[in-house]
């Protein structure tokens, strides 16, 4: 009777899918067993279904492929939605299978149910509601091409993630000596996929409109790791003098010449009386984006105030955002393909182009100049001066290994790691950051599934409202050894201290800051982690070569810092940016 349900567990696997988090239910037993039972499809269980979903994207992020989520009916499902939606803007595939009700019974007070077609939204690429009976041929063959075209749409690009949801009648159980198959017979539907290409006519109006801007900018967001599209940026960058800036999220560090200080010096160009010639100096007027999310606000707000006369964007497929809101044109081709035609087609060479040369010179200066005065802040002051959760943050970066999957959870940490930045030989460092949504929920449960299917280390670097907010990353069975999470604990929420709005408040302290007692050392005691604390610089240079040794298990590095006094030291930190900027 429940064959086809059976069967949806074998056309996943000859559809591609490899892995899936589950989450113990009733409900959804058909589909459980189906999946745990086949021979080419690895399981795991959380119990917790919102850290369940996070840790199937973090594994679907890494490997970049489809990773399956199954979960019982009722609020189960909705648990998964903060993921879902951060999938769904970090374009990551997950095909969603919600256990259901029998359509009768919605609306009717029975327990675990609730209206589940359509759960998520808009922030699926597609909901699918399966027939709740399997006894006419025709549904049979509709319930089968439903599957296919639901796990296609997951790798169809712009990938994202894509939901099933699925009524089941009891029995869910199949009986003692029943005999367990898959059927052979079943029709796959492969989809492929085809690279988006401009015609000759269109490159050529390219070529002809590029040559016709004297200063051009490249500003990148969040990318995945991707050394040809690296080489190809490169060569365009170095040969046609183009500034590129790019966040920490980009995975662009071991990119010659890259711009990743703007934060810096482009904070002088809203200072009162600050470098006003700047911000004429390295506006463009034609700016090139690509790539998603971009975490400088400093950036956003410059060109937003300072806009280019024509900005284009690369983009394959999907919808596109005017984050600067000065979109002229979508090329609608991949970013690699676009750097790579464009060396082709452009000169190799702009010795007549005075303007880009200076343009470009303008951008290094201000890169060298900002690094310079970085450097000085952290390595000339007096130790305890300069000593708090950002200088563990910058020394932890400074140290990773080789091959590190770097996770930076949302709030102050990516902040100050978008501050600290990463040098150019790391390149073998691989970034990632829940930018989809930019919550603080699932931050853990996101590394976590990294380091399952990742063979060197992975690295979080996470506050401690981030981590305490996702304490059921760490409940389940397969702690992965290779995990590492340093916790920054400054005892609540310590970038509302330096968010304008907020710090003016004489409710800052109770209701923006939230103060918390609690610190990492239980919830990694409880998982089998090992734990250490750090109060003090001296404490931090002696645990960090522990907590990043690649053996010893799974750890969790503390460091205590008092918030006030971590607010005042950034603070100090800017001055000295500030200042440099009107030497």
């Amino acid at each position: 009777m429940l064959q086809p349900i059976t069967d949806i567990a074998e056309l996943s696997a000859r559809l591609g899918i490899r892995h899936f988090v589950l989450s113990p239910g009733s409900r959804c037993a058909p589909l459980t067993l189906a999946v745990a039972r086949h021979p080419q499809l690895q399981t795991r269980v959380v119990p917790d279904e919102r850290a369940a979903a996070f840790i199937a994207l973090g594994m679907a992020q890494t490997l970049g492929e489809t990773v399956g989520l199954i979960c019982t009916s009722g609020t189960a499902a909705y648990n998964y939605a903060p993921a879902v939606a951060e999938a769904f803007y970090q374009q990551i595939p997950l095909l969603v299978l919600t256990a259901d009700r029998p359509p009768e019974w919605i609306d009717q007070q029975d327990g675990q149910t609730l209206r589940q077609q359509q759960l998520y939204g808009p922030h699926v690429k597609g909901s699918y509601q399966l027939p709740d009976t399997y006894e006419h041929p025709d549904l049979v063959w509709h319930l089968y091409r439903l599957v296919n075209e639901a796990i296609s749409l997951t790798q169809t690009g712009p990938k994202g993630p894509v939901h099933i949801n699925i009524p089941l009648r009891e029995p869910f159980y199949p009986s003692p000596d029943a005999v367990w198959q898959y059927s052979q017979d079943l029709k796959v539907v492969e989809r492929w996929q085809a690279e988006a290409q401009l015609s000759d006519p269109q490159w050529e109006q390219l070529v002809l409109e590029w040559q016709q801007y004297g200063r051009k900018l490249i500003v990148a967001g969040q990318c995945e790791p991707s050394t040809p599209l690296l080489e190809a940026l490169e060569h365009s960058s170095l040969q046609q003098q183009l500034p590129v800036v790019a966040d920490i999220i980009t995975n662009l560090h071991g990119l010659k010449g890259r711009i990743s200080q703007q934060d810096y010096f482009l904070m002088q160009t809203g200072a009162p009386g600050k470098r006003t010639g700047l911000q004429e100096a390295l506006q463009p007027e034609l700016l090139i984006t690509f790539g998603r999310s971009v975490i400088s606000k400093n950036l956003k707000l410059y060109l937003r105030k300072h806009p280019p006369r024509a900005h284009w964007h690369l983009q394959a497929q999907g919808p596109v955002a005017d984050t600067f809101q000065s979109l002229t044109r979508i090329v609608p081709v991949a970013p690699l393909h676009f750097f790579q035609e464009l060396n082709k087609r452009l000169p190799q060479t702009i010795e007549q182009d005075s303007t880009q040369k200076t343009y470009y010179t303008h951008w290094q200066e201000q890169q060298s100049l900002a690094e310079g005065v970085a450097t000085a802040f952290f390595e000339q002051s007096p130790a305890g001066e300069s000593w708090g959760e950002f200088a563990a943050l910058r020394r932890c970066l400074q140290s990773l290994p080789e091959g590190t999957q770097l996770h930076l959870a949302n709030s102050m940490s990516v902040r100050y790691a978008n501050f600290a930045g990463l040098s150019q030989d790391q390149k073998g460092v691989q970034v990632w950051a829940n930018r989809g949504t930019s919550g603080i929920d699932g931050s853990s449960s996101t590394a976590v599934g990294c380091a399952v299917v990742s063979k060197g280390l992975t690295v979080l670097i996470t506050g401690d409202m981030a981590f305490l907010y996702d304490r059921n990353s760490l409940w389940h069975t397969f702690l992965p050894a290779n995990l590492r999470i340093l916790v920054l604990n400054n005892g609540g929420g310590g970038i509302f201290r330096m968010i304008e709005g907020p710090r003016r408040q004489p409710e800052l302290e109770e209701f923006f800051v939230t103060h918390q007692p609690f610190s990492a050392r239980a919830s990694a005691l409880d998982a089998g982690m090992q734990y250490a604390a750090c109060h003090s610089r001296e404490e931090f240079e002696r645990e960090l070569p522990r907590f990043l040794a690649p053996n010893g298990g799974a750890k969790v590095l503390e460091v205590f810092s008092n918030s006030e006094a971590s607010t005042e030291l950034f603070g100090r930190f800017k001055k000295a940016i500030l200042s440099q900027g009107s030497a």
